[in-house]
């Protein structure tokens, strides 16, 4: 037996006896359960059957660990408004963690040299701020700190690397997008069922509680799907840009209409939201993917497109006896109410953050401001990300993560357009642009602090940066194979 072949059979006895050790473990703790509650016992023998089974295709193969991340993190909000009684956000840790083991195990160690980049590195550098951020000399709430620090640097710092590292090739790429893709048009679908169908339970227990405050104005419902209407609208236009770029860069006819069938059905999700936010995400994304084309003509037609879009909704009254476009045209009123108390909110800020270069501390305002009620701070409604980073980590805070988000966007903007192969660089145009929309979006909404939009962000970031990396792959499939026959003088540059 070989030295590899010896090597494998221990590494495959080892896993077998871990698995036999967890097998063991669960059937205790189901005889356990089942004795001690009778009526759920089936239900939790269930799930715990379910959860053996994928603990061991994870670790078999660590993709599938990512992949279930994808529908898990859009449907979350479902989960918790229709079934409840658990923190189903915690199970995104679990569900990384769980991936990240099996990834130790399953990859070889030079594997890992994919994460050894720029981008991994910043985002490690701002979960480390995010860690100091504890003891600001605010003194804001550990309890509000653990639980906001998740969203603003540990999903990241756990989502990208692992990408890097799980994503191998163009067909998981076009996993990824698919996934994406249908998981959006899903939300899409049921916002929709929300406005002309009717609402879950759930939803409907969600519009009778706070969350009706905002989400029925003037008697009109605003589509919320599994999130709020916010977070909604804004990924809805953000990805109706995505497939209207995968739409025109494909070859196929039956493609290019079923992802134009899918960008209206975005588009008119985005619509029922009322949204005013979705606005800039739908206008950045689509100037993004127009500028990385880098192609003249796509330029000005697209410029004149979005000139003329822009020109609709400010001066003329076109389409205004329909609430969901008044609303969305609201977004381009300077005098809009919203906006200006907006405006008012960050001027009482910049005069109290002057003082306070560090900001008062993770999870002082917005959802987690609960555990602050102590402090001024708590009392504030961002209404933006960029605000809320702001006032949790200062000036200081805010300009090391705006000048970290820019040098990643520009790079990825240098990397699709040194990408040969134009079908693999449509698709990377696709999910920038995406990205970009949802980024520049949250100045003016929480959306890309929140599931699905941080997902988003997250894997679309890894995957630019592996654009070259499947560049070279796909421009190795197309060289032909030389036989050792063949003369190559043929092949002489």
């Amino acid at each position: 037996m070989s030295i590899q072949q010896e090597s494998t059979y221990l590494y495959l006895k080892k896993s077998k006896v871990l698995f036999l050790v967890f097998g063991i473990i669960i059937a205790v703790l189901s005889i356990v359960g089942a004795y001690a509650l009778d009526v759920l016992a089936p239900v939790i023998l269930a799930i715990l059957a379910f959860a053996v089974v994928f603990v061991i295709f994870v670790f078999k193969n660590p993709k599938i660990g990512l992949y279930a991340l994808i529908p898990y993190c859009f449907l979350l909000g479902f989960l918790g408004r229709e079934i409840g009684g658990f923190q189903y956000g915690i199970a995104i840790e679990v569900l990384l963690i769980l991936t990240w083991l099996s990834s130790l195990v399953y990859y070889k160690k030079d594997d890992w040299d994919a994460i050894k980049n720029d981008m991994c590195l910043l985002f490690l550098i701002w979960f480390i701020i995010s860690v100091l951020e504890v003891i600001n000399p605010a003194g804001a709430s550990v309890m509000g700190w653990l639980i906001e620090i998740r969203s603003e640097a540990l999903y990241p710092v756990l989502i990208i690397p692992l990408t890097f590292v799980v994503i191998r090739n163009t067909k998981d790429l076009n996993i990824v997008i698919k996934l994406l893709l249908l998981m959006a048009l899903i939300a899409a679908l049921n916002g929709i069922k929300q406005v002309h169908i009717g609402l879950f339970p759930g939803e409907q227990a969600f519009l009778d509680g706070p969350g009706g405050a905002t989400h029925m104005i003037f008697g009109k419902m605003r589509a919320f799907s599994f999130y709020d209407a916010g977070q909604f609208g804004a990924f809805e236009a953000a990805f109706i840009v995505m497939a209207i770029v995968l739409a025109i860069g494909s070859s196929t006819l039956w493609h290019k209409l079923l992802l134009f069938c899918i960008a209206g059905t975005y588009g008119y999700a985005m619509l029922l939201s009322g949204t005013r936010g979705a606005f800039f995400a739908l206008v950045v994304a689509a100037v993004f993917a127009i500028f990385l084309t880098k192609n003249f003509k796509a330029l000005i037609f697209g410029g004149i497109v979005l000139s003329m879009f822009l020109g609709v909704l400010k001066f003329t009254s076109i389409g205004s006896g329909i609430y969901s476009i008044q609303r969305f045209r609201s977004s381009v009123d300077p005098n809009d109410p919203s906006l200006i108390v907006r405006f008012n909110t960050q001027r009482v800020l910049q005069e109290y953050m002057s003082s306070r270069p560090f900001g008062g501390g993770l999870g002082v305002l917005g959802v987690n401001s609960t555990y602050n009620t102590d402090k001024w701070l708590s009392t504030v409604q961002p209404d933006s990300y960029w605000v809320k980073v702001w006032a949790m980590t200062g000036i200081v805070g805010l300009t090391i993560w705006f000048c970290m988000m820019m040098y990643i966007l520009g790079k990825c903007c240098g990397i699709i357009w040194m990408i040969r192969n134009n079908k693999l660089r449509v698709k990377l145009i696709a999910l920038l642009s995406t990205t970009a929309g949802i980024f520049f979006c949250s100045y003016g909404n929480e959306v890309m602090n929140n599931m699905p939009s941080l997902l988003v962000v997250c894997l679309s970031f890894a995957l630019v940066y592996m654009g070259p990396k499947f560049d070279t792959e796909l421009a190795d499939e197309k060289v032909p194979a030389i036989n050792p026959s063949t003369d190559l003088t043929n092949y002489a540059i």
